[in-house]
């Protein structure tokens, strides 16, 4: 799973990197990013990339309440567009969730060791993402998104049995498009090369998310 992850970029490199067209959002770095943060995503609409935020944790629109959104954090892609929590959402309201690296713990005899795993570039990326728009029966909005997860690449599978999907740069259009044809999508939920990725431990401060800061990302 994923279950914290780092977002560090200024916004204005987000803007660049991304090509984003319109900002309707904004938020400051963060360093350990928790389940029920707003996080930093991108939208497609009407041919232009807005940047927009989400609540971490999805709400289904057939969903009688919220709490539902702390078990829905991540999506399995083996079974996105089956599941009734995603199906819908996968056809046609797909994002990407800007990151520069995520956190995942390493069984260790009887402790758990965390691990920062990033680009080998240092550069941001996409995770591939779903979103919807549950409406309250108060009419309150709740705009929630959910992370998808696959098969883990050879740099991973000592650490966990499951990543991030990772969309490579030439693939962000394609995910994002509502027309592309969804088995075309779907041969995008893959593992990211391990060869360009790279994996160090890091302090255990980051086992709370009330800690956030550049020390959260320190090799150790």
């Amino acid at each position: 799973m994923c279950g914290r992850f780092a977002q560090i970029e200024p916004q204005g490199a987000i803007i660049k990197t991304f090509f984003i067209d319109e900002v309707l959002a904004e938020a400051p770095p963060g360093y350990n990013i928790s389940p029920g943060s707003n996080i930093l995503s991108v939208v497609r609409r009407e041919g232009k990339r807005l940047l927009v935020d989400f609540q971490w944790g999805l709400i289904p629109r057939w969903s009688r309440e919220p709490a539902i959104g702390h078990k829905l954090i991540n999506a399995r892609a083996e079974t996105v567009h089956q599941k009734p929590s995603f199906r819908d959402a996968f056809k046609s309201r797909r994002c990407i969730i800007v990151a520069s690296g995520y956190y995942e713990w390493k069984k260790s005899e009887s402790i758990k060791i965390p691990y920062y795993i990033k680009l080998a570039s240092g550069s941001s990326f996409a995770f591939a993402g779903l979103y919807e728009t549950w409406i309250s029966p108060q009419g309150a909005e709740y705009r929630t998104c959910t992370i998808i997860t696959t098969e883990p690449n050879a740099l991973m599978k000592p650490i966990h049995n499951r990543m991030p999907v990772i969309l490579p740069r030439n693939h962000e259009d394609r995910w994002l498009n509502d027309s592309t044809d969804p088995d075309d999508v779907r041969a995008l939920l893959t593992s990211y090369p391990a060869d360009e990725m790279e994996a160090y431990p890091v302090s255990t401060m980051v086992n709370s998310p009330n800690n956030n800061s550049p020390d959260c990302i320190k090799p150790v």
